[in-house]
């Protein structure tokens, strides 16, 4: 058991209790992450905007959308039906993990509640930028390859059901077992 006495400004402690006593992380993006954070929002927004302009927002459309959608995943390229919301669930790991640590409140319960809405969301977009683009990337191929055709305001929307909608369902779940946990550790 080693002591902290070299060190005047706090109390004798050991390692152990410093291990639990820990500062909270502050893991700050980098820029690079901010930077592919807001090319996805962009290119997302742009998409939407561009689907609009080009076919109008209209009841058939929204069939298409939805019918299309629902064709997916019997056709090819299924497997990103798989590796887009995989690779969203290890974001959401990682951050509902860390929020579990520093007591956070829940993800989707701090946005709902107004609780830092625009950080906690910039948080998660953020996390699943690089996700978000290659859903755009793939359902593109997809659609050129499929359909014939490109719509844009399906790849946004297909991006954003696979990649950020299981981030913000399960980041919250996540951190609520993380917290519990870490307060009830398991015994050696």
């Amino acid at each position: 058991m080693r002591s902290d006495s070299n060190y005047p400004n706090q109390p004798d402690r050991s390692r152990s209790t410093l291990a639990r006593e820990a500062p909270p992380l502050t893991d700050a993006p980098s820029k690079n992450a901010i930077l592919t954070a807001r090319v996805a929002v962009v290119l997302i927004a742009g998409l939407l905007a561009l689907g609009a302009f080009w076919y109008g927002v209209s009841f058939e459309n929204l069939d298409r959308l939805w019918h299309d959608l629902l064709d997916r995943p019997g056709g090819p390229m299924t497997f990103r039906f798989i590796l887009q919301p995989a690779m969203a669930v290890i974001a959401a790991l990682r951050d509902g993990v860390s929020d579990g640590r520093l007591g956070r409140t829940p993800y989707l319960a701090a946005i709902v509640r107004g609780e830092e809405r625009s950080g906690r969301l910039w948080e998660g977009i953020i996390s699943t930028a690089r996700i978000l683009i290659l859903g755009v990337v793939m359902d593109t191929v997809y659609q050129w390859l499929v359909l014939g055709t490109f719509y844009p305001g399906q790849a946004a929307v297909i991006a954003v059901l696979l990649a950020f909608v299981p981030y913000l369902l399960l980041r919250g779940p996540i951190s609520r077992i993380a917290r519990r946990w870490v307060a009830h550790p398991a015994s050696s």
